[in-house]
């Protein structure tokens, strides 16, 4: 294994190296079980692209499969665990996993998965509630004549491929960018530049949303950097402020539904715990109502750091909770590598400081966005070369703080998660009543935004009901794809072109010009 979890292994041998409400393994544990999975994973053919596919809820083993892939030279693909057969085949197909690790919940449906590629690929799963068929094996079977020994750390580290809608499209692979990617030449030199993330530095830190973002991701980096972990498998607020209380968490990732539910607590459950020991709590996923923002600050103390941004590009923006308390609203200002924030209008002409527009960001590196298999969506999220889109509306200040409006991409953010609405808009046409659609977001006090589909009938007398269409929706799509609610219209405004315009159609059901969660 790496140095770090070497040197942890004799200097802290009672230590808990990770935890969560299942398994605890102090760092001598952690080293040994690491080092197995490492060279167990060597031993499989990964193919050129050395992907590996992780499909499983917060566990101790999703942290261990990602972090093994990383010291094993392999690129984990982190999958979304809601997702249905079909939507996890494209992703193994697109991305060339070779290997994928699951857990008991999600079983079924790798299996499902793996039936529809055209050639088979290995199943691991820890433990099993029954018996597993062919083409899958256990974890402890996987393991189970794999050395000991420490492995070689002499591979080139891989990035992640995260898959993501980005600001038009279906779901595509994107390499977790340099932004947030340590790099180095070799596994030691990555562990080394990860050991100055400055969550690993502070002490313990909680994952609290689910582990195939990549801000709860995090939580695997600051381990490998060697700060102890608690996997919190479903987000529970009381247990939140539990386990920060009881292993004196220093860090975390959270997005503003996590606020909100934490915030919805009984007051007097809320002053039982004591969360002094936490030093930053990274803010991320969607925008945080003010007075949420407000009542966490007054709370947990100016600990709260917002970083805007997106998998493609990292953090672009962030703004501390000092400054935040004077410029409230705003997601801050521009960090390297990135330059400045241009605002332009609809004709690409760039916009005086105050003023709203379309909101492009300069890549001082010159990279932008990059879709590895979609150059022509690259080149869509861009200006000029290396001047991004996020796909947002919005202004600059003169003294350089950014804020966001609205969104001109078709985009849904819904507790954190990016929904494309193109996916339920192709399933919906299909239905045999339906002559048009278009799928929005709109208003959500606990997850910002929910998603609603604006239905055309072939006949308004013969419209189908809003359960039957939601119904072929879930047939198709992970749940958090589909529309919580539809509404029949007579029309959703094409114009001669065939476009729509999302925006005005959002507006009607927002209190305010803001359009957006």
């Amino acid at each position: 294994m790496a140095v770090v979890l070497r040197e942890f292994a004799a200097s802290h041998p009672t230590d808990v190296g990770v935890r969560d409400g299942r398994t605890v393994l102090t760092w001598p544990q952690l080293n040994t079980l690491v080092n197995k999975i490492i060279n167990a994973i060597n031993a499989s053919d990964l193919g050129p692209s050395r992907r590996v596919a992780v499909f499983a809820e917060n566990s101790v083993e999703t942290a261990l499969a990602h972090l093994c892939t990383l010291h094993a030279g392999g690129s984990s693909v982190p999958v979304n665990f809601h997702l249905n057969a079909d939507e996890v085949a494209y992703i193994l197909k697109d991305s060339d996993t070779r290997l994928f690790f699951t857990g008991p919940e999600n079983l079924e449906r790798a299996i499902n998965a793996v039936a529809l590629l055209e050639k088979p690929i290995p199943i691991v799963v820890w433990r099993p509630q029954a018996a597993v068929s062919a083409g899958v094996i256990t974890l402890d079977q996987f393991i189970a004549n794999a050395s000991e020994e420490e492995p070689s750390s002499n591979v080139p580290p891989r990035p992640n491929l995260m898959y993501t809608s980005g600001t038009t499209g279906v779901p595509k692979g994107v390499e977790l960018p340099p932004t947030m990617f340590a790099g180095g030449k070799n596994i030691d030199e990555h562990i080394a530049a990860l050991q100055l993330n400055r969550f690993a530095m502070l002490g313990a830190h909680i994952v609290v949303g689910p582990m195939y973002h990549t801000g709860p991701l995090s939580g695997v980096r600051v381990l490998a950097a060697g700060a102890p972990v608690v996997i919190l498998e479903k987000f529970d607020p009381e247990r939140v402020l539990q386990l920060i209380e009881t292993y004196k968490v220093a860090s975390s990732v959270m997005v503003p539904t996590h606020f909100k539910r934490l915030l919805d607590l009984p007051v007097d459950v809320r002053k039982k715990y004591d969360v002094s020991s936490v030093k930053i709590m990274s803010h991320t996923g969607s925008a945080c109502p003010i007075d949420v923002k407000q009542q966490m600050i007054e709370w947990f103390g100016p600990v709260f750091v917002d970083a805007y941004g997106a998998t493609e590009v990292g953090t672009v923006c962030s703004i501390a909770s000092e400054d935040w308390l004077t410029h409230q609203g705003s997601v801050g200002r521009v960090i390297p590598p990135f330059a400045r924030c241009v605002v332009v209008d609809d004709d690409g002409n760039e916009l005086p400081a105050g003023t709203e527009g379309r909101l492009f960001f300069e890549d001082s590196t010159g990279r932008g966005v990059v879709y590895p298999n979609d150059p022509e969506k690259s080149a869509k999220a861009h200006l000029r070369p290396g001047v991004f889109t996020l796909g947002e509306i919005g202004y600059v200040t003169t003294d350089g703080f950014v804020y966001i409006t609205d969104r001109f991409s078709d985009m849904i953010v819904s507790g954190g998660v990016n929904i494309y609405p193109a996916e339920a808009e192709k399933v919906l046409i299909e239905h045999p009543q339906v002559a048009d659609v278009a799928v929005i977001g709109v208003p959500d006090t606990d997850m910002g935004e929910a998603v609603k589909a604006l239905v055309v009938p072939q006949d308004i007398n013969n419209a189908p009901t809003p359960e039957e269409l939601i119904a072929l929706c879930r047939e198709h799509l992970a749940g958090y794809k589909c529309p919580r609610t539809v509404e029949i219209v007579s029309t959703v405004g094409r114009n001669a072109m065939g476009k729509i315009n999302k925006r005005t159609l959002r507006a009607p059901y927002w209190e305010s010009g803001r359009t957006i969660g």
